[in-house]
C-alpha cells in the first residue's frame, strides 16, 4: 500500500495546461485518500496533483499524442530534450515557423525528442501558455510576446524525469475508460476531464482535436460507477454546473473555488466555482 508522505523534492509541471490544477492542489489535498495502492490519472494534462503526491506506483494517460510523447521523452531522454530546447529561441517569426510544423508532411519524420521540444517551446512562448489545437489537431495558439521566457527549465525537467524513473509510472496514450480498466480495490483514480461549459461561449476543450461533450461526460460517469463497484477510490473535478451536479447527485460533492489564469479575456480570469466528486 502506498502511504502519503511529504515528497523529498518539490516538483512542478513542465507544461502550463488549460484547466491545470496547480492552483487547486492545496484544496485537492484535503480530499485525497490517506492511503491507496496504485494511482491513476487518465487526463494527465500538466500533472500538478501527480507531481505533488509523487505516488510510488501510477498510471498516467491522455488521448493527446503530443502530450503523452512529452512525458515519455522527459522520462527517457531528458538530456537530448534539453539540448534540443536550447536551440529554440523567442522570436515571433521563428515561433510561427515551428508552430507550422504540424501542417507539413515532414512532421511525421520528426523524432520524438524534436516533437516534445516543439510542444514545450510553443507552450513557453505562446499567448498565455495556452495549448490549443484546431479541428485538424494543429496547434493554433498565437505568439505570446514574452520578453524572456524560460524555454529550457533544466531543474524542473530533470526533477520530473527523476521522479518518473524512480517511481513505477506507466505512461500511455489511450481513452480514459481503457486507462482505468485494470484499476481495482483500493486504487485511487483522479479524473480531471475537460470541463462542462458554464455558458454556451465558455467551453474550452480544444487541447485535443476530439471534443469532450456531454455524451462524453455521461460516459465518464458510467466509468465512475464501474470503478465504485470495484471498490476503487475516485475523485473527480469539474465545473460547478447544474448538469454535473445532477449527473453525480448520488455521490459526495463539494463546491470549491479555484483560480483560473487561462482565458482569452484577462477580465474573465480569476476565481471560479468547481465541484469535487468523491465516492468515499
Amino acid at each position: 500500500m502506498v502511504q502519503l508522505s511529504s515528497p523529498t523534492v518539490a516538483l512542478r509541471p513542465f507544461l502550463k495546461w488549460a484547466g491545470g490544477k496547480r492552483q487547486l492542489v492545496p484544496e485537492l489535498l484535503k480530499y485525497v485518500p490517506a492511503a491507496y495502492d496504485r494511482y491513476y490519472e487518465p487526463f494527465i494534462g500538466g500533472g500538478a496533483l501527480l507531481l505533488r503526491l509523487q505516488p510510488g506506483a501510477a498510471v498516467i494517460s491522455d488521448r493527446n499524442s503530443e502530450l503523452i510523447n512529452c512525458y515519455q521523452v522527459v522520462k527517457h531522454s531528458v538530456d537530448d530534450l534539453l539540448k534540443n530546447l536550447q536551440q529554440h529561441y523567442n522570436d515571433a517569426a521563428y515561433f510561427y515557423e515551428v508552430r507550422g510544423w504540424d501542417r507539413q508532411a515532414e512532421f511525421a519524420s520528426k523524432t520524438s525528442v524534436q516533437r516534445a521540444a516543439r510542444i514545450i517551446f510553443l507552450n513557453k512562448t505562446c499567448y498565455n501558455g495556452l495549448f490549443r489545437v484546431n479541428s485538424k489537431g494543429q496547434f493554433n495558439a498565437p505568439f505570446g510576446r514574452y520578453k524572456n521566457p524560460t524555454i529550457a527549465d533544466e531543474t524542473v525537467l530533470r526533477n520530473v524525469s527523476q521522479y518518473l524513473n524512480q517511481a513505477e509510472v506507466t505512461i500511455c496514450q489511450t481513452d480514459f475508460a481503457a486507462a482505468v480498466a485494470e484499476a481495482g480495490h483500493n486504487d485511487f483514480v483522479y479524473f480531471d476531464p475537460p470541463y462542462d461549459p458554464v455558458s454556451p461561449t465558455s467551453s474550452f476543450t480544444a487541447y485535443d482535436s476530439n471534443r469532450f461533450d456531454r455524451n462524453e461526460q455521461q460516459r465518464l460517469k458510467t466509468v465512475v460507477d464501474e470503478l465504485s463497484a470495484r471498490n476503487c477510490k475516485v475523485l473527480l473535478s469539474n465545473a460547478y454546473t447544474d448538469f454535473i451536479q445532477e449527473l453525480y447527485q448520488n455521490y459526495r460533492c463539494v463546491r470549491v473555488s479555484a483560480t483560473r489564469a487561462i482565458n482569452s479575456k484577462a477580465t474573465k480570469r480569476g476565481k471560479v466555482d468547481e465541484i469535487l466528486v468523491m465516492n468515499y
